[in-house]
């Protein structure tokens, strides 16, 4: 028996497994299996809770199609949730490895109850080889021109220690996000790949943001992908340095501070337990 949790952030959803103890597993099949929404506990992808050599903890994260991503927003605030509800760690604030370096979760606590986690998502990557985007070495990637099925819409692109490509659009509500969004993911200009945003400024300080997760599709959150909707925001001069990002599944608050580290808040919830007998991880 595999024992798991299932979790959602902003309805995000991630089954979580427990691998401290555990040798070695083909995590990439098992995401495949459990998070199939037919045949398996249905997810965006599975978290991995392994030991770390250089912070308190370490995350992977197994995109549906197998793929490892190098980081996740909603991921990292369930996996922080995760190791504090069931008494991994006393600490409110911990050091978690993953793809895209150590970051800080901190849990937010009112009245003894847990209402939310913040994330110290790291500084945020602007130059053209960082994110990758082909033929911008050395260059921000800002306002430039991308065609997709025969039409140019303006990109800017963020690496929050995964890649990302925000368009920003009149009606983020009614964007062909289901016909076009495999297309901005596998576009020649992104030798990795890209996840997508989909944002409608409301004001400076909100947006309506609707992703493609590169290896997922269509999610009713991102929250690196929050982030790197706030940062190419305040690049374009359309919000300010804090801003809440509306999204399918609920609302994140994203703060570029001056210190130039991009802070992610947002819930993270236990959906329900369980375990998958041998037979069903095979």
């Amino acid at each position: 028996m595999k024992e798991f949790t299932k979790w959602q952030g902003c309805g995000n959803d991630f089954v979580l497994f427990d691998c401290r103890q555990d040798v070695p597993a083909d995590y990439a099949k098992l995401a495949q299996q459990v998070c199939d929404r037919h045949y398996g506990v249905g997810a965006d992808g599975i978290l991995v809770v392994l030991p770390s050599d250089c912070a308190d903890f370490r995350m992977r994260i197994f995109n549906t199609d197998g793929s490892e991503a190098e980081m996740c927003g909603n991921g990292i605030r369930c996996f922080a949730r995760y190791i504090y509800d069931f008494g991994l760690t006393d600490k409110t604030c911990f050091t978690v490895e993953t793809g895209a370096g150590v970051l800080v979760p901190e849990i937010i606590l009112e009245n003894g109850q847990v209402t939310g986690v913040k994330v110290d998502m790291g500084e945020p990557h602007l130059l053209g080889e960082e994110i990758p985007v082909t033929g911008f070495d050395g260059q921000r990637v800002i306002d430039e021109p991308l065609t997709v099925d025969g039409k140019t819409y303006r990109m800017t692109a963020v690496s929050m220690g995964n890649p990302h490509c925000v368009i920003f659009v009149d009606d983020a509500e009614n964007f062909p996000i289901y016909e076009l969004g495999r297309q901005f993911e596998s576009h020649a200009l992104f030798p990795k790949k890209t996840n997508t945003e989909f944002v409608e400024v409301k004001d400076r300080r909100h947006v309506r943001m609707r992703v493609w997760e590169r290896g997922a599709a269509v999610t009713l959150a991102c929250g690196t992908g929050s982030c790197a909707t706030v940062v190419a925001g305040i690049l374009n001069d359309k919000l300010d340095r804090e801003a809440e990002v509306q999204l399918d599944g609920g609302r994140l608050i994203v703060k570029w501070a001056e210190n130039n580290h991009v802070f992610m808040t947002g819930p993270a919830e236990l959906v329900f337990s369980g375990k998958l007998t041998d037979c069903e991880v095979r």
